[in-house]
C-alpha cells in the first residue's frame, strides 16, 4: 500500500516539477501536492474495492461501510467524485471507473417519487457528459429532467421534494440544488419550461425558507390545494428554528445557481446574504469547518464540542467559488473558501493513504437527530469537496490535468 501511495505522490510531484516552468500560472499552494495524491491513491483504491451499483456511502459505528444502492438519494455522489478526480488529476483509470460506475446507474432514470433523481443522476451522468461529450449519458439524463419537472406544482410555485405521507407537500431546502440539472436540460434538451420551473421554485423558496437574518428552515409543508403554507420545520436540523449547517450550505450553492443561469439580481443578492450569514456567524470554528447546527449550543444549553460537519464545509467552499466569479468583489469568497479547502485538506480531516474505508474526509455528520452518519465520512462531503477543489484551481489557473500529458 505505502508503494502504490509512493508512486501517486511521485506522480503528482513531477507534475508539480513541470508545471514550475509555467510562469502564466500563479504557483501551486504547498498543501495541494499530499492532498492530491492522497485523492489519487484513495479514488483508485476505493474503485478496485467497492462494486458499481453499490457505491459507497459511508462508515458504520462497528467500520463496516454503508453502500448506497440505486435508490439511494446519495448513489450518484460516487461516480461523481471519480468523474471530479479524472478532471483534477488526469488519471485515466479513474476516467473509466467513473464511466462503469456511472453506467450502473442507468436505471434511476426511471425514479420518480423523489427530487433526489438531481443528485442521483446529474452528479454522475451530468459530470459525465459535460466532461466526455459522449451522447450515450444523455437519454438517462433527458428521462430524469423530466422525471424531475414533473414533480412541480404550479400552485404552488415549487417541487415537491418527499412522497412521505406525514407530510401535505412538503420542500426542503435541498432541493434548491436540483435547480442546476433543471436549468441545464432546458438548454441542452430545448425545453424552457424546465428553466421557469427552476426559478420559480427559487423564488418561492426564497419567500418562504428564509428568516429575516437569511438563515434557512429546513422544511417548508404548503397546502397542495391552495399553496399557501402550513407549517416550518426541521427533519434534520437541532430546531425548528434552528441553521442547520448543511442546509445553509444548499441554500447558498441553490442562489448562485439561479443566479448564474437567470441574471436575477435578487437571486445573487440572495446569494450573498446567505454567505454574509455563513462568514460573519459568531460561532464558526477558527478552521472554518462548522458544527453539523449552528444553534447546537443554543437548543441544549450544553457547551461541550459539538460534531463538526465536514460535508457542510464542503458545500460552502464549492459555492463561494461559484459566487466568487459572479461577483466584482469576489476574492472574499475565494479567500475564506481558500482557508477551507487547507483546513480540510489537513491532517483534522483528510484521510491518510488506505484509512477511512478509502473515503477522503473524515468528520462529517449526516443525520444526528437520528443518530445516523455521525462524526463519519460521507460521499457527498468527498464529492464537493473535489469540485471545490477543481473550481479553486480553475480560479487560480492550475491545470494540473494539462500539466500530467506533458
Amino acid at each position: 500500500m505505502k508503494k502504490a501511495f509512493c508512486l501517486a505522490m511521485l506522480a503528482t510531484t513531477l507534475v508539480l516539477n513541470c508545471y514550475a516552468g509555467k510562469t502564466q500560472h500563479d504557483p501551486p499552494p504547498g498543501w495541494l501536492k499530499k492532498t492530491t495524491g492522497i485523492i489519487t491513491f484513495q479514488l483508485n483504491k476505493a474503485a478496485a474495492t467497492y462494486k458499481p451499483g453499490l457505491n459507497p456511502r459511508s462508515v458504520n459505528p462497528n467500520g463496516t461501510v454503508r453502500l448506497a444502492g440505486l435508490t439511494d438519494w446519495t448513489t450518484g455522489f460516487f461516480p461523481g467524485s471519480l468523474w471530479y478526480g479524472y478532471e483534477l488529476t488526469g488519471d485515466k483509470n479513474l476516467a473509466a471507473e467513473a464511466k462503469k460506475f456511472t453506467l450502473a446507474l442507468d436505471s434511476v432514470r426511471h425514479i420518480t417519487n423523489t427530487h433526489d433523481v438531481g443528485f442521483m443522476l446529474y452528479c454522475s451522468y451530468g459530470n459525465a457528459y459535460r466532461i466526455t461529450h459522449d451522447k450515450n449519458y444523455l437519454p438517462a439524463l433527458q428521462d430524469g429532467a423530466k422525471h424531475l419537472a414533473a414533480r412541480f406544482n404550479p400552485k404552488i410555485g415549487v417541487i415537491r421534494s418527499w412522497d412521505f405521507s406525514w407530510w401535505h407537500y412538503p420542500v426542503i431546502i435541498d432541493n434548491m440544488m436540483n435547480l442546476e440539472y433543471l436549468y441545464w436540460a432546458a438548454g441542452e434538451f430545448k425545453n424552457p419550461g424546465y428553466a421557469n420551473i427552476a426559478t420559480t421554485h427559487a423564488a418561492t423558496t426564497m419567500k418562504n425558507h428564509f428568516r429575516k437574518d437569511y438563515s434557512s428552515y429546513h422544511v417548508v409543508d404548503y397546502d397542495p390545494e391552495t399553496g399557501k403554507v402550513i407549517a416550518k420545520r426541521t427533519h434534520q436540523g437541532v430546531t425548528d428554528e434552528s441553521a442547520w449547517a448543511r442546509g445553509q450550505g444548499w441554500g447558498l450553492y441553490g442562489y448562485t445557481i439561479c443566479y448564474k443561469n437567470t441574471k436575477n439580481l435578487h437571486f445573487l443578492a440572495q446569494a450573498e446574504h446567505i454567505a454574509a450569514f455563513i462568514m460573519n456567524h459568531p460561532r464558526m470554528p477558527k478552521d472554518k469547518i462548522p458544527v453539523w447546527d449552528f444553534d447546537v449550543h443554543n437548543a441544549t444549553g450544553v457547551e461541550e464540542p459539538a460534531p463538526r460537519d465536514a460535508s457542510a464545509a464542503a458545500v460552502i467552499a464549492s459555492a463561494l467559488l461559484d459566487l466568487s466569479t459572479q461577483v466584482k468583489d469576489g476574492k472574499k469568497y475565494v479567500d475564506y473558501a481558500e482557508d477551507i479547502l487547507k483546513s480540510l485538506s489537513s491532517d483534522a480531516y483528510l484521510a491518510g493513504p488506505g484509512e477511512n474505508q478509502y473515503f477522503l474526509l473524515k468528520h462529517s455528520v449526516g443525520a444526528f437527530l437520528y443518530n445516523s452518519e455521525i462524526d463519519t465520512p460521507l460521499d457527498y462531503a468527498d464529492y464537493y469537496y473535489l469540485e471545490a477543489l477543481n473550481r479553486y484551481l480553475s480560479i487560480k489557473k492550475i491545470d494540473l490535468k494539462e500539466l500530467s500529458k506533458s
